[in-house]
Parts: structure tokens; sequence; C-alpha cells
């Protein structure tokens, strides 16, 4: 058989070093699921295209790699818009490719299946780049320039489409077996370097705020621990944060961000270093946070840069920044970091304990205790999953969360392409209403034989919400759902479902470690909320 675009799709692919590959069939796309016949990649068919991104995404999180993204024209490419937010809102590295009509119907009104007037604007809100192949000879270095842009400070997802025609005509491009590619890394410039190392080595209550960037810049953390300990300075974890410094760490002060104590912390500190954060409404409890001291704000993302507050700007890489920071600063005498670090964890338990909030603390406890150390979990946005953002403690493994753009359905298709990449039996957690976006992954867990425990946690409706309006309006309106027997219905896809309650759910997630497979648990229980405050 002919070679065809296709093919020199797939073989870049390969020479990049992907193995995997998420997506559905399209009509635009068969040659280049054709072409994933004849190769060594594998392909994850998930059901609904936007559980394709977030598996994409899922997959990126837990390996380190690209994820890989197979979309059709039109509904399919709009379907997969909104997670391709949250990958870009989080920073998450994946080349999404995308069918076309063929070339001569581009940018007319001819009436061809699944066509739009300009498919390619419809992605620049959740995408760093967007290109069009007009031929099979662009592939190779399109591709390439894609990829290196996903995995460039700050990563994100790029967006390269090709026209069916394109994927389907002979090519006398040669076999690719090679391609040239270079990702970015952004170091700091000198004198900002040498004026935030004289800010923090001339700080008497130096404070350090991790974010995400800390955790995806290679090198990131060890980075974030030495200059911690130079400074011998408290850190505060963000959500995305988390696992940058071990929790057990002295310095670390948790990421107890939605507490008042941490607000003040963070308020306090006379040099405050925000480090791969953009200091937004979670990290900044909504928005309450007012730095008294200085602000040093080191970011890959130049438009986060001194966005919420006035800071020194350092446009950088985090573990560059945080390595060059190190490298001139003076070390701290001053052995108070991890006093203050115990003294808001305790100042946090204390709050805690005078809230009716037992039921919620004993819950994350026991799914902590249940989950392997080093297993990578996944939390929609869900009241158990805003507790993780602040109680979970990752240990030896990854927090993943949908806070950055925060849309429903995230956990559980991300979870399963974490499963299918690490080979390791992986955690989600949704809550009803959110478990409802993904349910239709349960064949694709089933399909692919993924070790993924999915735990669901059904009160109802959309529980955080029914808090929210009920909070502020006195009652709530359009939170109720009517909902599947959730355990009968995975239990028809042919996945072992188990009922929880509250003081079993533990000992029944631990269970799930021990078999191979997908696994559902249903949990009935009405969560509620800590107060900040």
């Amino acid at each position: 058989m002919e070679r065809n675009g296709g093919d020199v799709v797939v073989e870049t692919l390969t020479a990049l070093g992907a193995s995997h590959v998420f997506g559905i069939p399209g009509q635009n796309a068969l040659g280049l699921f054709d072409a994933i016949r004849r190769s060594d990649l594998t392909f994850v068919s998930s059901r609904v295209e936007n559980n394709s991104a977030f598996g994409a995404d899922g997959y990126a999180r837990a390996t380190g790699q690209v994820g890989v993204l197979f979309l059709s024209t039109g509904p399919g490419a709009l379907t997969a818009l909104g997670a391709l937010q949250e990958a870009y809102a989080t920073g998450v590295p994946l080349l999404v490719i995308v069918s076309q009509v063929p070339r001569a119907a581009m940018g007319l009104r001819r009436g061809a299946l699944h066509q739009l007037d300009d498919q390619q604007r419809s992605a620049v809100n959740v995408t760093k780049s967007t290109a069009v192949a007009q031929h099979s000879g662009q592939l190779p270095s399109l591709l390439a320039d894609a990829w290196s842009l996903a995995q460039s400070a700050p990563a994100g997802p790029t967006w390269v489409e090709i026209p069916q025609d394109v994927l389907l005509e002979p090519t006398d491009v040669p076999p690719v077996t090679s391609v040239v590619t270079a990702v970015t890394v952004r170091p700091p410039r000198a004198e900002v370097v040498a004026e935030a190392a004289a800010l923090l080595s001339a700080a008497q209550r130096p404070v350090i705020l991790a974010g995400g960037g800390v955790r995806r810049s290679r090198g990131g953390a060890q980075a974030l621990v030495a200059l911690a300990e130079l400074l011998n300075a408290p850190v505060v974890s963000t959500v995305g944060g988390k696992g940058a410094i071990r929790f057990d760490h002295p310095l670390s002060a948790a990421s107890w961000i939605e507490d008042r104590h941490t607000t003040s912390l963070l308020e306090d500190a006379d040099v405050l270093l925000a480090v791969g954060t953009a200091m937004g409404e979670v990290t900044s409890n909504y928005f309450t946070l007012t730095p008294k001291g200085t602000v040093i704000h080191v970011d890959a993302e130049a438009r986060v840069l001194a966005a919420n507050h006035p800071a020194l700007a350092v446009h950088a890489d985090a573990a560059q920044a945080l390595t060059a920071i190190a490298a001139q600063v003076t070390p701290r005498t001053s052995t108070d970091g991890a006093d203050i670090a115990a003294a808001l964890r305790a100042a946090v338990e204390d709050r805690l304990a005078g809230q009716d909030v037992a039921a919620e603390r004993a819950l994350i406890r026991d799914l902590r205790s249940a989950t392997p150390a080093a297993a990578q979990t996944f939390w929609d946005m869900t009241i158990a999953g805003y507790w993780a953002w602040s109680a979970w403690d990752p240990l030896d493994g990854e927090f993943h969360s949908a806070q950055g753009a925060g849309g429903l359905g995230f956990a559980f298709p991300a979870a399963v392409a974490a499963a299918i990449g690490t080979g390791q039996r992986t955690l989600a957690v949704s809550g009803d209403g959110g478990a409802m976006y993904s349910i239709a992954e349960l064949a694709t867990a089933r399909q692919h034989d993924a070790d993924v425990t999915w735990l669901i946690v059904d009160d109802g409706g959309y529980g955080i919400l029914r808090e929210y309006m009920t909070g502020e309006f006195g009652q709530a309106t359009a939170t109720e759902l009517a909902r599947p027997d959730f355990a009968a219905l995975a239990a028809s896809f042919g996945v072992p479902a188990h009922r929880a309650t509250l003081d079993t759910v533990g000992e029944v997630v631990a269970g799930t470690f021990t078999a191979r497979g997908p696994a559902v648990v249903v949990l009935p229980a009405t969560l509620r909320m800590f107060s900040a405050t």
C-alpha cells in the first residue's frame, strides 16, 4: 500500500517518542486512524471527545510525557474545548491533531459534513498555537514544532489541523525516522535574580508560596527545597503545588490555602516569594489575600506576573529561577521557619476541631490510609475534592485536580488514561453530578482493563452549589439531580461495583487496590465544607 499523509503523521509521532494516542475516530480523520493500524502506537478510544482530552491531560500529568490527542472535524473538535481549557490553564503539554474538510472546501459553505467556518479560530482561547497543514511535506516540521512548543515554558496544548485529502493522498515524503525539536526553557534575567536574592537575604520573615509551576518544572521541587532551607522559610503549597515539598518536611506549612491562618502567614511575610502560581482565586483564599510586604513573583507565563498584586516580576521557569536565586542568596541564620510551619498547622487543627466536620476529616484520613503512598490520585470539582485541595497529603504520589479551569468530569477519564500510561492503579474521586459527565468512560476502562478505582460520592445533586446557594440565598435552585444506581450501572459495563458507607469506605477502597482492572465504589453521603474562618 502506498504511504499517505496519515502515515507521515504517525511516523513523526513515533520519531518524537509518542507511545499512546487518545481520541475517537471521525469521517475526515479516517486516514489518520488507518495509519495507526500500521504503527506501534497504542490508541485509547474513549466515548466522548471531552473525555479524550481529559485522558490525554491525565496521561501527560502522570507520565511526564506529551499527551497526544486525535480529534475529528467540527463537533468532535468543539466537544473537546472544555477539557483543553483545563490543560491550558494548568500548563499541561498536549499535542492536539485535528482533521479538517478537504482543502477545496475550507473557508467555503459547500455543505461538507462537520464543516465550521473557521475551526482553527475556535481553538485560540484554549491552546498555545494553531496551525493548518496544506500538504504532507509540512507535517513533520509542523508536528515537531507543536511538540516542542507544547513543552516549552509555560507548557500547554498546541493544535495542528490536517485536511482530509492531505491525510489520504499518497505522499513522496521519505519515511520519517528523525525530527528536529527545540524545547525552550526560560531562564531568568540576571538583574532581577540579583534583586530577588538581595530582598530575600535581607528578609526577617520570608515565606514561600509554591505553585504548580514548581512541580511541572524539571528539577523544580529540588530547587524549591534547597532555597527554602537556605532561607529557613516556611513553604505553603497551592493546590497545584502539592508535592513540590513533602508535607513531612519541617519547613512545609502544607496546603491549607482556604484558611485564614494561612492567608495571614502569607500576608505578614516581609518578603513573599510566589513561584509557579498566578496567586489566583483559590490560592488567594478567594481574593482576600493582601500582602503587606514585598512580593517576588516567579512564573513562566508572563501574563500572570503581578496580575493580582504589585511584585518584582521574574519571568522564568521555576527551577531556573529558584536555582539562580539560591546561588546568590545569603543563608539566613534564623531557625524559626520550622516553628512557624508547625504553628500554622496547629492553628488549622484547632480551628477545624471547633467545627462540625469530623465525618469529612475522617473520610480524607480513611482514603489516605487506604490508598498506597505512591498512587496518583485525580479529583473532580466536588466537596470531597475541595477538602482534598487542603487536607490531602500526596506522600510519594501525585495529586491532580481540575482547579485550573474548574470544569466537571476530569477525574475519571484522566485517571483511566494515567493507569493505562503508567501501568499502576490510580484513584479517581467524583461527586454524582460530575460522575455523569464521564460515566460513558466505564466502557473505556473496561475495554482497556485499566487499573483504576473510581469513588463516586453520591449526595443527590451538585453538593457544593447547593451549599453555596443555600448560604447565599437561603435555598438552592436546580441543584437536585435524578441519577442512576451507579453500582448497578457499573456492573452492567462488567465493572465490579461496591457500595460503601462512611465507616467502611476506607476498607472497600483498599480492597480494590489488591485487584486488577477497573472498580467502582459508591458512597452515599452528604458532605459539607469547612469554614475558612
